[in-house]
């Protein structure tokens, strides 16, 4: 008969295939955003939640915390160093006021982890205190990650499009919830379970809001391209005016 922890062990294995995915999924949008040199109307907030969501549960894993982690930490680190680059790219292509913001949530991020980690270790003499006090943060801050696009759903909302909420992370982000909750049922732990619990809520709103907006979506985008369409056709007609008006009187 297959044991308990050897079916956590696989559904863990399973998570972090999934999470990979969900770190991932964003991959498209950064495609977009490099073609073309601006983060457009895209946030950084979902970014900047999950990086901090990851640092924490890398904090939360490691050996002096909360032992035989070891699924927790590296899919966690391995998050953390994409978001980095996502980060990284959105700093690159994004300016003034907003470069500044985010910079600063980066910065902001970074210190709070590492206060956090240096006074747990210190401070806590066991293992039991310390993933206590980490992983209460980490709920809290999890549950955020996932609320995070609230913003976004209320652009959603405002402009009838999901065209800035893509639908791959809000599918990816359902089904890792749905892994990690499982994951933790299987040998309960309450830090894993609450915010992805949590999250497998505010996931199903958001694809209740893909579903809605479907179909508006696609005709903003139609007709976004009959404009730009028409748009070349008058441009291509004067300059071939202005041509015929200069042959005209050589």
């Amino acid at each position: 008969m297959v044991s308990v922890d050897t079916i956590r062990t696989a559904v863990g294995i399973i998570g972090n295939c999934l999470s990979l995915m969900l770190f991932l999924s964003p991959l498209p949008t950064f495609r977009r955003i490099w073609k073309s040199k601006s983060v457009e109307q895209f946030s950084a907030v979902p970014y900047l939640a999950t990086l901090l969501n990851c640092l924490l549960w890398v904090v939360y894993g490691i050996p002096v915390v909360h032992p035989n982690s070891t699924l927790v930490v590296t899919i966690n680190g391995a998050g953390t160093a994409i978001e980095l680059v996502y980060i990284g790219l959105f700093l690159a292509f994004s300016g003034g006021k907003q470069r500044l913001r985010v910079l600063a949530l980066f910065a902001a991020e970074v210190v709070f982890v590492a206060v956090v980690a240096g006074l747990v270790i210190v401070l806590l003499p066991t293992h039991e205190r310390r993933s206590l006090v980490v992983g209460i943060i980490c709920i809290f801050f999890g549950t955020l990650m996932y609320v995070a696009p609230l913003a976004v759903m209320k652009l959603v909302i405002q402009t009838k499009s999901v065209e800035y909420m893509p639908l791959f992370l809000s599918l990816a982000s359902f089904f890792n919830g749905v892994c990690w909750t499982t994951y933790a049922l299987l040998r309960f732990d309450l830090f894993i379970t609450i915010p992805n619990s949590l999250g497998i809520l505010f996931c199903l709103a958001q694809l209740l809001l893909h579903i809605i907006y479907y179909k508006s979506t696609k005709e903003q985008l139609e007709a976004r391209k009959k404009e730009r369409e028409i748009h070349m056709t008058e441009v291509v007609v004067k300059g071939g005016g202005g041509e015929q008006q200069n042959g005209d009187r050589r």
